[in-house]
């Protein structure tokens, strides 16, 4: 979308009664379209999305093909959605195939969504009471990020989909959900501090579920707001130096309390090391325009394991495990440390880069 090429007109074709995440079709395009800017009405531009009703698409085709006027996505000989300009409706198309750019997405067109760090051929379904489960199924894992630790893409995907269904069927709002999480958050905090270790990462485990559907309950019933995103990553954000600082806290209680020099200095490690890896995070997508971890496949690779939240509290839980929780805290800091000096390395590589005139870029947008 430019300022050069107006924003074009929804236009739905046809009906669907079939409802998905407790709304119509027509309602879920009307949500998509009021994301993007997208006016119901024409305005001084001709330029129309018609969008067919009987499909359900995966919300990064519609501000794929909002940018790009003459595009006409298909499902075989069925019309999806269109781009059109000059007048032309969709009774046209056939007759000026070669003056359009045809998508079919049978032959699996690969878009690169910049905003879930991934790259694939996003879903598109004919909506059906029949085909509504699998393609809300796909809707939620078509809203997952494509690099993000371990835990949150292998080990709880499933349970975090049926707790989204579930909040969705009851009309929970992704800010509800927020909450709930933010209260499990400082119990956990609680808990650590006291050494109560086992319900914390109980309390923890639900909470960091919790971060995971608020998110795609946002996306799957196109409800995000500004102060919903603020709300969710600030709590990511602000929480886990407290987490760690009181694990190393509730130590005593399991007599293993670290000494005084020990405890400062793991304590220096773990909230400075965590502190100084976000900022240069932030200075690797303010100097080259993306996230640190999609610039190569080495980088996608070791989102899974670096000293994030979730990988964390792994190494607590299997140090605990092993009744040395307090291992597990100077494990923590270590790993926090060898982290710090990955990412360190690879913003310096990249700045050397772009000082040789090379572009930095993606490996998913060069795939």
């Amino acid at each position: 979308m430019t300022d050069a090429k107006p924003l074009p007109a929804l236009t739905p074709i046809g009906e669907n009664s079939t409802p998905i995440w407790g709304m119509t079709n027509a309602e879920r395009l009307r949500r998509l379209a009021r994301a993007e800017g997208l006016p119901e009405q024409g305005g001084a531009s001709d330029a129309r999305l018609y969008v067919n009703l009987d499909y359900v698409f995966d919300p990064v085709w519609l501000r794929h093909i909002v940018t790009l006027p003459g595009t006409v996505v298909m499902d075989g000989g069925n019309l999806v959605m269109a781009h059109l300009i000059g007048g032309l409706g969709p009774e046209d198309v056939a007759q000026h195939r070669g003056a359009l750019t045809i998508i079919d997405y049978r032959d699996n067109p690969q878009i690169y969504n910049r905003q879930l760090r991934k790259l694939d051929c996003p879903f598109i379904e004919r909506l059906t009471p029949e085909t509504r489960r699998a393609i809300e199924r796909k809707s939620y894992f078509g809203a997952y990020k494509g690099v993000t630790d371990l835990l949150t893409k292998y080990l709880w995907p499933e349970l975090a989909l049926w707790l989204t269904r579930g909040a969705a069927s009851i009309g929970m709002t992704p800010n509800m959900v927020t909450a709930i999480g933010a209260a499990l958050c400082v119990y956990a905090t609680y808990l650590f501090a006291y050494g109560h270790y086992w319900t914390g990462m109980l309390a923890g485990f639900v909470f960091m579920v919790l971060d995971t559907v608020d998110g795609k309950l946002a996306r799957c019933t196109i409800t995000s707001s500004k102060w919903g995103n603020v709300a969710d990553h600030g709590v990511d954000l602000i929480h886990p130096p407290f987490w760690w600082y009181f694990w190393g806290v509730g130590l005593g209680a399991w007599g293993l309390a670290l000494p005084g020099q020990a405890f400062l200095w793991v304590m220096i490690a773990v909230v400075a090391g965590y502190v100084l890896q976000r900022v240069v995070e932030g200075l690797f997508i303010k100097d080259f325009g993306m996230d640190i971890h999609v610039w190569q496949r080495f980088d996608s690779r070791f989102r899974l394991i670096t000293a994030r939240r979730n990988p964390n509290i792994a190494i607590l839980f299997f140090a605990t495990l092993a009744g040395r929780p307090d291992i597990g805290l100077i494990a923590l800091a270590w790993w926090t440390v060898i982290s710090l000096i990955v990412h360190a390395v690879r913003l310096v590589q990249a700045y050397a880069v772009k000082r040789s005139g090379r572009p930095i870029t993606s490996w998913m947008e060069e795939a």
